[in-house]
């Protein structure tokens, strides 16, 4: 759990107005589109995305711009597609994609430092400079100039079927002045600033973002902006042509922050264990909310059906998520249906009247408008702990409240039905052994944490997670830390199959007896849980019932996911189904330097909360 400890911003978030900013809705990129010269048919989407850092009015008007790192490129109006040349925002444009069209993106790193946020050199981090430092530690302000820069940067795409070459794994950082991380490769000869990645787009339409991922740095660069949405879509979608679309469909992507008077954004920079970490702190939680880049914004509806795409981009912050408006003096629930979680459409739709969504993960709601009276505000609310799910809840002035939703007035268009079934969601049948995979926090002599750890392993020890290519495992993740972890894979989606309560203190007595206290020296000896679980497997809730690439593990619970390493689109049964050995992606997952699964509250992620995995043939 994190304390304050420092000084904190000095922009009182209870003097900000809300509302009062109107959201953005991000732009679009504009492809340069590979055509084939004999059928005219599109083959592939090039693009040129540079990383730079500008000023941006993410507080209102009338308060200073904010400084911030972003994606920037040529772009067009998503509404109107009026081309509004190069672009930089944050969170950045949105990738418009269509399934089975290949992209191929040049990112070029034109951010030369120092980092806008205290750099940590004591965790492991990506260290440009090969620097090394020992206590008593330098305050920050000043730290250490070799850690502030060069920047390391690496953009990584969330929720991508991709080779590890061009997975933006957190050691294939480079930076402006081209120095590069051990597993940087470009594969196609350009800039020393500059990485070329391919994404094949072979998954279904879905929800996809983009973000830093740089080793030990992912906390700073995404909260110094560097994040955006990945679109990819399917013009043979059946569900599509039923859903709201243009106008109608808009991207919100959830990020808390907190301000100092001169509107920078303020970040820790007195470490919970200072003569052990200097700098990081376990979690971050922002004093106010921001939606699309800006800060408490308001909406206009029509009386029509929306559909949001829902980010929480957030650091470590969960969000319990709830619509209301007044009447009569009361608080009014507005319910919503989620029709989509990471991999795509659910089995069936949600019907839900709260929402609740970790880091990393996103939710496509429709939310019916048309029968709420004109000149309604409606507010989206969180009710969510921080950290979740037992310490604080949020200040109802403050990070209680998201955004205002106004609705207009004009004649109310109602909402087509959807099918009963969304999305044929294969059942899958486990062909390889289930792994156990503890999730352990370690602490101080003051009983602060000092790293969370996989396996209470660090992430560089030897690779312990090698499943094999076309296999289907099952993952037992025991969650025997005090907080809930939003667990993310690369490269696959997988399913949720249950969650069951643990009898924790005696498992962690008895893991520790076999391992050690952690951070180990060996390879974690497997503790299996059977004899620790208590009452019954609850099944995945409603609006888990699809894939999905990151999972909430809450604390005291074993929650089981059915990892499939074989494309979302294989069948489940038949002679086309995967099997162990066998590859049916459309690249080699074998190849490169292999991937990583990692808890994404970034804090946690940045301090050995990650694993590399190797897929093997």
């Amino acid at each position: 759990m994190a304390s304050e400890t420092g000084p904190g911003p000095t922009l009182d978030p209870h003097t900000i107005p809300k509302y009062v900013s109107q959201l953005v809705v991000p732009p679009v990129y504009t492809p340069t589109l590979v055509v084939d010269p004999i059928t005219g048919a599109v083959v592939q989407q090039d693009y040129t995305v540079d990383m730079v850092q500008f000023s941006q009015q993410i507080l209102p008007a009338g308060f200073p711009a904010t400084t911030v790192w972003g994606y920037a490129g040529m772009a067009y109006d998503p509404l109107t597609g009026q081309q509004l040349g190069y672009i930089e925002h944050s969170p950045a444009a949105t990738f418009e994609t269509v399934r089975g069209v290949p992209v191929q993106v040049t990112w070029v790193n034109k951010i030369t430092g120092p980092s806008m946020f205290p750099v940590d050199p004591t965790i492991m981090w990506a260290n440009p400079n090969n620097m090394a430092v020992t206590p008593p530690f330098t305050p920050f302000p000043p730290g250490y100039a070799q850690a502030q820069s060069p920047v390391p940067l690496v953009p990584h795409l969330h929720g991508g079927e991709d080779q590890s070459t061009f997975d933006g794994g957190p050691q294939a950082w480079f930076t402006a002045n081209g120095i590069h991380g051990p597993t940087y490769n470009t594969y196609i000869p350009i800039a020393a600033n500059a990485a070329v990645d391919y994404y094949p787009n072979g998954q279904p339409a879905t929800t996809l973002w983009y973000h830093d991922h740089t080793l030990g740095m992912t906390r700073l660069n995404v909260m110094a902006g560097l994040a955006g949405f990945y679109m990819i879509r399917d013009p043979n979608d059946p569900i599509a042509p039923l859903l709201p679309s243009g106008q109608y469909e808009v991207p919100l992507a959830i990020q808390d922050r907190s301000f100092n008077l001169d509107g920078s954004l303020w970040f820790p920079s007195v470490g919970d264990n200072p003569d052990i970490h200097p700098y990081w702190q376990p979690e971050f939680f922002g004093n106010t909310i921001m939606v699309n880049g800006v800060v408490w914004p308001n909406l206009n509806v029509q009386p029509h059906q929306y559909r949001f795409r829902v980010l929480d981009g957030s650091n470590a912050r969960f969000y319990t998520l709830t619509l209301t408006y007044q009447k009569g003096g009361k608080d009014i629930l507005v319910p919503f249906t989620q029709i989509g979680i990471e991999g795509g459409y659910l089995r069936t739709p949600a019907s839900m009247t709260s929402l609740v969504i970790a880091p990393g993960q996103r939710a496509d709601i429709l939310v019916d408008f048309s029968n709420i009276p004109a000149g309604t505000h409606i507010i989206m609310k969180n009710t969510g702990k921080a950290p979740f799910p037992s310490g604080s809840p949020p200040d109802g002035t403050t990070v209680g409240q998201i955004m205002q939703f106004t609705v207009g007035g004009g004649t109310p268009v109602h909402p087509t039905p959807l099918p009963s079934v969304l999305n044929n969601i294969p059942v899958l049948t486990p062909d390889s052994p289930a792994r156990t995979l503890v999730l352990y926090e370690v602490a101080s002599s003051i009983d602060e944490p000092v790293m969370s750890t996989l396996q209470g392993q660090t992430f560089d020890a030897p690779v312990s997670e090698t499943p094999r290519v076309g296999s289907t495992e099952d993952w037992l993740i025991v969650d025997i830390t005090g907080d809930a972890h939003p667990i993310h894979l690369h490269l696959v989606q997988f399913q949720v199959v249950s969650r069951q309560s643990l009898n924790t203190a005696k498992y962690t007595a008895d893991w520790i007896a076999l391992n050690g206290e952690p951070p180990l020296d060996h390879p974690t000896v497997n503790l299996p849980v059977d004899k620790y679980l208590l009452g019954k497997p609850m099944a995945p809730m409603p609006n888990e019932n699809g894939w999905k690439d990151t999972v909430t593990v809450y604390p005291g619970q074993v929650t089981i996911i059915r990892v499939r390493f074989a494309p979302l689109t294989s069948p489940s049964t038949g002679p086309g189904a995967p099997s162990p050995g066998v590859n049916q992606y459309p690249f080699d997952p074998t190849v490169g330097p292999g991937y990583v699964w990692h808890c994404h509250i970034v804090d946690h992620e940045d301090n050995e909360m990650m694993r590399p995995y190797i897929v093997t043939p």
